[in-house]
């Protein structure tokens, strides 16, 4: 049995053992009050410099009154930790490589991987390099989160089951949690391009690839190993949305809208939280990420903000083959393994970054070393950057904001009162050639050079006020840059969509912008049924089961919606030709890894009509009988394509069931504007990675603010919160955060106060 078998045995036996006779097979909590929630915060002894109230909705979406900035960011960390304590405490494990000391054994490969990626590389130099404001801040919000996690009375579950301890929040993990969101997605694709690089045709194919511009990012197929990792960067790395300006020549109400819905992992409880603080100098309302203290979308009383993820060129794999063994740095680090043996591991490092290939699910005994070269291992100010956003007032300040902003590059778009829309290019990207890159790896002298100077958001694309009066960003290719902002890019399907709603009329209202946010159109999808339609035509099939495929494919809309068979038609056939057909042009291999590009559907299009129709009717015919058979086990799409909401702790043995909530029928697809991201295949599966939020800002009123979390705001099981709001994004409906202070004082009915002479909450 091999080290890694031999592990994962031991892990799940002595796992399954350890649960069967410890507290950890507890039942959930009972059902939980909005009421009860808010009288467990420990409101007393919190020293702050004024009065801070909470007000709190139906919902437990909080709006904080601060009479003073410097309590501002306490207040922030102490409804962070009420909230979300959980999830912060298990986020903060994963981004330091320390998942063995919850799950065991079996998280001892992807921990090594976290360590060589050492997201905290660069958090003490980022610590001691704080301005005076940021540090602030952050010592403020810390400071929140801790009284919380000492002094409430009874803990989140998942202190018990995971074996978490009260461990004090540093300066230092919010910093390093903000480098595990700004993961660089285009690790996920390097892990794919990797795999085909000792091909005879890699040097073609490689070209092809690039010239694309083909992204691979989610992928959950694979290897199991592999697919977590990529699964779990996915999830909490932002690296997928959508995001809309409109001016107001183009509404209804005569002002600009603004508009995002971000895709992360599908999971409870939701990686954002709604919010609103007003304190002398913030006024803000928006999506916050709990254990960041910032607000990555939102608006105040000027301006609306969002983004997408740019799929930035901020990292290089650099050829680390021919180095000397003298320059390369060797460390030890010990992984603690819950119910286990602790592990030692050695990481390696250059000059240009940890020696990535290393790690267990990218090692290959015949492969090259390479190092990673990352943006995110240098010093930067994300948190002072976003901190500025939430001030601005102008478009001017709102640019000027981003220049000590790095990772993960974004697309930000802009909205004011006065009717401008703006986009930047918040990021800092190595000076390098815009020539087409040779290789996925490049050697050290070439990474030298283009790293030497850095290029930042001062001297990268602007536009501001459009002709056309819209912008749109989708994880689309960028404008052209005097440096490559990326190589590898989402499918061109959302942005297509996206100005085909927006143009249909010649204004829209908030209806048309919640209508557009829940569209499952797909157009590569229509695109590539067209080009296949007419050579499964000249198959003549006889077979009636294989009949009614083609004939349910021909007259499918090309919308995925729950109710369709189209869609299930075109998706079983496609599964099933999509895998066979990239047998016939890169072999078995390396079919995976071909048919899992993000691009694979115009990438087959081109190769239909360079196969010989022999060739492609081969696989043409094999996948028709295999879709005619599945379908008799679905009615509609829905029916295979599903929504399950569950806890990260619902992967454990013997517990998980237990945390798996909820089971939908859901439309979408990878790549509609409505994302549920999942696997090709041809069975009942969960979607994992998608539209988990959606936001909509009309700028002609302060309070005309619309939110929805595809779960709730609190991440205490079985609360009356915990996934309240599933309804509504399944419906369409959003819940309203208005931003005049009168109006919350009076809507938001429950208050927690602090600072008082005498502190209450919860009425």
């Amino acid at each position: 049995m091999s080290r890694s078998r031999l592990f994962k045995f031991a892990g799940l036996t002595v796992l399954a053992g350890l649960l069967s006779a410890c507290s950890v097979l507890a039942p959930l909590p009972a059902e939980t009050s909005s009421e009860d929630r808010l009288k467990a915060i420990p409101v007393e002894g919190l020293a702050l410099a004024g009065k801070v109230t909470i007000h709190w909705d139906d919902h437990q979406v909080p709006f904080i009154e601060a009479e003073k900035d410097a309590d501002l960011p306490v207040a922030i960390g102490l409804v962070h930790a009420h909230l979300r304590l959980g999830q912060m405490e298990l986020l903060r494990r994963i981004s330091q490589g320390r998942i063995s000391e919850m799950g065991g054994p079996l998280a001892a490969d992807i921990d090594e991987g976290l360590r060589i990626l050492n997201f905290g590389a660069a958090a003490a130099e980022m610590e001691a390099a704080l301005p005076a404001d940021s540090r602030a801040w952050l010592e403020g919000y810390v400071r929140g989160v801790n009284h919380y996690q000492q002094n409430v009375k009874m803990l989140p579950q998942e202190y018990r089951v995971l074996g978490l301890d009260r461990e004090p929040w540093t300066v230092r993990d919010v910093l390093t949690f903000g480098r595990l969101s700004g993961t660089d997605v285009n690790w996920l694709v390097y892990g794919g391009l990797l795999k085909l690089r000792d091909r005879d045709d890699w040097p073609e194919l490689w070209a092809r690839l690039v010239k694309e511009g083909t992204s691979s990012v989610p992928s959950f197929d694979g290897n199991e190993g592999q697919a977590a990792f990529n699964a779990l960067l996915a999830s909490v790395s932002k690296s997928g949305s959508n995001s809309l300006a409109v001016a107001p020549s183009r509404t209804s109400t005569g002002a600009a809208i603004m508009a995002n819905d971000p895709h992360l992992g599908i999971m409870a409880p939701n990686i954002w939280l709604i919010m609103g603080v007003h304190s002398p100098s913030y006024h803000v309302v928006g999506l916050s990420v709990p254990g960041l203290p910032i607000f990555a979308i939102g608006r105040n009383p000027r301006i609306s903000w969002g983004g997408t993820n740019m799929r930035a060129a901020s990292s290089d794999l650099v050829d680390v083959s021919s180095v000397p063994p003298g320059e390369i740095m060797t460390r030890r680090e010990k992984i603690k393994v819950r119910w286990w043996f602790d592990r030692e591991v050695s990481i390696r490092e250059t000059k240009w970054g940890p020696v990535l290939s290393d790690a267990p699910l990218l090692k290959r005994e015949d492969g090259p070393e390479f190092s990673l070269r990352w943006a995110g291992h240098q010093v930067s100010d994300e948190v002072g950057a976003m901190m500025k956003v939430s001030k601005a007032r102008n478009f001017q300040e709102f640019r000027a904001a981003f220049k000590t902003f790095s990772v993960s590059g974004q697309n930000m778009l802009y909205a004011d009162v006065d009717g401008n829309i703006g986009q930047v290019a918040a990021v800092k990207l190595p000076t390098r050639s815009n020539d087409l890159p040779a290789d996925v790896l490049v050697s050290p002298a070439q990474s030298d050079v283009a790293w030497e100077k850095m290029t930042d958001v001062s001297s990268l694309p602007v536009t501001v006020n459009p002709a056309d009066g819209f912008l749109l960003s989708a994880n689309n290719r960028p404008a052209a840059a005097d440096v490559p902002l990326g190589y590898f890019f989402s499918p061109d399907d959302r942005m297509i969509r996206m100005r085909e709603i927006l143009t249909e009329k010649s204004r829209v209202d908030i209806g048309d912008i919640k209508a557009l946010q829940r569209d499952v159109y797909m157009t590569s999808s229509v695109e590539l049924r067209d080009a296949l339609m007419p050579l499964l035509r000249r198959l003549n099939v006889a077979d009636a089961g294989q009949q009614e495929i083609v004939a349910l494919m021909a007259g499918w809309d090309g919308h995925y919606r729950t109710d369709s068979r189209g869609a299930l038609a075109f998706e079983l056939f496609y599964s099933a030709f999509k895998k066979r057909f990239a047998v016939s042009l890169v072999g078995e291999r390396d079919a995976d890894t071909y048919a899992g590009i993000g691009r694979i559907k115009s990438l087959l299009i081109a190769d239909l009509e360079r196969t010989d129709a022999e060739t492609v009717a081969a696989s043409l015919r094999p996948a028709l009988a295999s879709a005619s058979k599945a379908i008799a086990s679905f009615a509609s799409w829905g029916e295979m394509h599903r929504l399950v909401i569950s806890h990260p702790m619902g992967f454990l043995p013997v517990i998980g069931s237990r945390y798996r909530f909820a089971d939908y029928p859901v439309g979408g697809s990878s790549h509609s504007i409505m994302k549920t991201a999942h696997s090709t295949t041809g069975e009942r599966h969960n979607t994992r990675f998608g539209s988990n939020a959606r936001h909509i800002s009309d700028l002609s009123d302060m309070d005309r603010n619309y939110f929805v979390l595809l779960g709730g705001q609190d991440g205490w099981f079985k609360s009356a919160n915990f996934l309240d709001q599933v309804p509504y994004w399944l419906s369409g409906d959003y819940v309203q955060v208005p931003m005049r202070l009168d109006v919350v004082r009076k809507s938001f009915t429950r208050k927690t106060v602090l600072g008082a002479s005498e502190p209450g909450s919860g009425n």
